[in-house]
């Protein structure tokens, strides 16, 4: 199957974080109420830090937002610094000087996470706008290799180099080896879709999901069946990218 061309836009990465950030004041100007997904990592840690400085001169207000989580790890205490609640919180939540109406969380920490994911897949309905970033292997939220267009919300096994990601980049106190996230049937249902990519290390995969054939050895490049798809990238992503 194949989708409508994605909107590109391409940023020195000076002012990638700020381009971003206005470009979603706008929506919340004219949707103030927009239900939102929210992804964490080193991609949009730059994003809220100017989202928050934005929200403080008053040039965005995320009073009457709900904010959905993307995916989190199982098996981490809550109080782990790479835990994703823990981390949309410490970066945006908690710096607001209006908090969102809602801050949906993934309750990884109760009995059954399958139930856990059910429940989250029901949240992850209705959303305006999915902020998303893209993984080294392709992968968008926990959606790894493997994954499908038609996949729900749902528990799934983590690859190596997100496992390797957890304990190296963000920190973890232990190696999990399983997560929930957001399908990408629920992702292809947002009204609108943001891919944010940035760095060089980025760049060979941003080709490969935006300009081979879709597959699911890169589930990414299923985002491209989304009529409202626009990625943003710094130019260090972009530099492999057809001109």
């Amino acid at each position: 199957m194949t989708g409508s061309t994605p909107r590109l836009v391409v940023l020195p990465a000076a002012d990638w974080a700020t381009a971003v950030a206005a470009e979603l004041a706008e929506r919340l100007s004219g949707r103030p109420d927009l239900r939102i997904v929210l992804p964490t990592g080193d991609t949009p840690s730059p994003l809220y830090e100017e989202v928050v400085r934005a929200e403080r001169e008053d040039r965005l207000a995320l009073g009457g937002v709900t904010i959905v989580q993307l995916d989190e790890w199982v098996g981490l205490p809550p109080d782990d610094p790479a835990r994703c609640d823990r981390r949309l919180r410490t970066e945006l939540v908690a710096r607001l000087r209006t908090p969102p109406a809602a801050f949906v969380t993934i309750d990884v920490d109760g009995p059954d996470p399958d139930a856990a994911a059910r429940r989250h897949d029901d949240a992850a309905r209705g959303i305006g706008l999915a902020l998303l970033g893209l993984g080294p292997n392709g992968h968008v939220g926990f959606n790894e290799p493997g994954s499908g267009p038609d996949d729900p919300t749902r528990l799934v096994r983590l690859a190596v180099s997100s496992r390797d990601a957890a304990t190296a980049r963000y920190g973890a106190t232990r190696v999990p080896t399983a997560g929930i996230t957001i399908g990408l049937a629920r992702l292809l249902e947002a009204d609108e879709a943001w891919l944010l990519v940035t760095g060089e290390r980025k760049a060979a995969i941003l080709r490969r999901v935006l300009v081979e054939p879709e597959g699911p050895d890169r589930p990414a490049s299923y985002l491209r069946r989304h009529p409202r798809l626009t990625v943003f990238a710094d130019a260090e992503a972009a530099a492999l990218l057809p001109r």
